[in-house]
């Protein structure tokens, strides 16, 4: 159900919408102080570490747990 939402909100942007992302400023807060940066700099060295960090770790739990994952499946073949 969580990703079924997720992929339905997703559908709801257009490439119009983003457009300009990469220079748009992003602006978080962490560890109490404000941050800003292009979103082209927020993808690289945030959102995408991020993203990784995440899917590999649910990787390396399914794995453990004997889920029979290879690298293939890893990257998406």
């Amino acid at each position: 159900v969580r990703i079924a939402k997720t992929v339905d909100h997703l559908a709801t942007f257009s490439a119009a919408d983003l457009d300009g992302s990469a220079e748009r400023t992003i602006e978080l807060r962490l560890t109490g102080r404000e941050i800003s940066m292009p979103g082209s700099q927020y993808l690289l060295y945030a959102a995408m570490p991020n993203f990784y960090f995440h899917v590999t770790t649910a990787y390396d739990i399914l794995r453990h747990n004997g889920v029979p994952l290879g690298k293939a499946v890893f990257l998406g073949r």
